[in-house]
């Protein structure tokens, strides 16, 4: 009875909606706050947005492994040491989730992965840099991952489903994250002049790539309006940005801690704070792939796919043999 108007015979089939009435509908959709689903209709630019941007939030946190899993070896005792490895086993389970939602707007996880390893793909900017004392990794913990949960909590209520719905469980690790790392910037700030030294100089060289993390001005941004337009980003990026310093200035003066940045300073009318040019030619640079460490971090992905190989062949073979296996029970 349910389908009963397959049997009808001699009717015309029905025109399909024009694609202005379909965007029309969905727009609607988008701002009743409804999620978009990936059997939905979706523009072709609101895919390929998302495409782009959960890609490379995926490949972020792969890469972002780097920088602090160079420290797991030489973590200064094993409690550090077991919160190290939590938190690189996290990143890596949040790269599976999001490339599990990018799979699902119809790209392939090899095809992701293969552009990643090209050098075609992007990735954030700040896993470019070097961590050469232990001190930088308390630094990504606090400034890092604390710009990447200001970016990411609005992420929550994307409004397409299944990348919203991949980040309340990222944004619950990622406050983990944040606070251990600022509880370690916080033992060395109170611990000895030299440790406290070490934790301002890791501070001095993270502050400016972590303002970077937010993306170029909203004067120069190329996706801005229209990610904000179908609630992919609810705020643009020099909201975010400005969110930050004045969530972050705070906990520096409680670390006791400078921010390198001699124009910072309160502005009591727009109860904000202000605070110097950021130098978006040393952005563009490390975008182009001429960072310090991106040659490295690419390099060690390739090794690490590479070494991987026998891994994957052992999964794909093993599925096809429970696939056969299946299939004789069957017969």
């Amino acid at each position: 009875m349910y389908t009963q108007g397959l049997d009808v015979q001699g009717l015309e089939p029905a025109a399909p909606p024009d694609a202005a009435l379909l965007e029309e509908r969905f727009l609607k959709r988008v701002d009743a706050e409804e999620k978009i689903e990936p059997k939905d209709w979706m523009p072709a630019r609101y895919r390929n947005t998302l495409i782009r941007q959960i890609s490379q939030h995926a490949h972020s946190e792969i890469v972002g492994m780097l920088p602090e899993g160079n420290w797991i070896t030489r973590a200064p005792t094993l409690l550090r040491k077991s919160i190290l490895i939590a938190k690189v086993q996290d990143e890596g389970g949040h790269g599976a989730y999001l490339y599990s939602a990018a799979e699902t707007l119809g790209v392939s996880r090899d095809q992701l992965i293969d552009q990643l390893l090209s050098g075609k793909a992007k990735y954030s900017s700040i896993f470019n840099y070097p961590t050469p004392t232990w001190a930088d990794v308390g630094a990504i913990g606090w400034l890092v991952d604390g710009a990447a949960i200001m970016n990411q909590i609005p992420l929550c209520r994307c409004s397409y489903g299944p990348y919203a719905r991949a980040m309340v469980r990222i944004c619950r690790e990622e406050s983990f994250h944040q606070r251990q790392g600022y509880d370690l910037m916080l033992q060395l700030a109170r611990g000895t002049a030299e440790q406290k030294r070490m934790a301002q100089e890791a501070l001095n060289r993270w502050w400016w790539p972590a303002l970077m993390m937010f993306g170029p001005p909203d004067a120069e941004s190329m996706h801005g309006t229209d990610s904000q337009r179908w609630k992919i980003k609810r705020f643009s990026n020099d909201e975010l940005r400005q969110k930050f310093v004045d969530f972050t200035v705070p906990q520096a003066r409680f670390l006791e801690l400078t921010l390198p940045d001699p124009l910072l300073r309160w502005n009591e009318s727009a109860q904000r704070h202000e605070f110097g040019p950021v130098d978006w030619t040393e952005f563009n640079q490390v975008l182009k792939g001429n960072g310090p460490c991106n040659t490295e971090r690419l390099a060690a992905r390739r090794e690490a796919h590479a070494r991987g190989a026998w891994v994957r062949e052992a999964a794909m073979a093993h599925a096809e043999k429970q696939r056969l296996r299946k299939t004789g029970l069957a017969a």
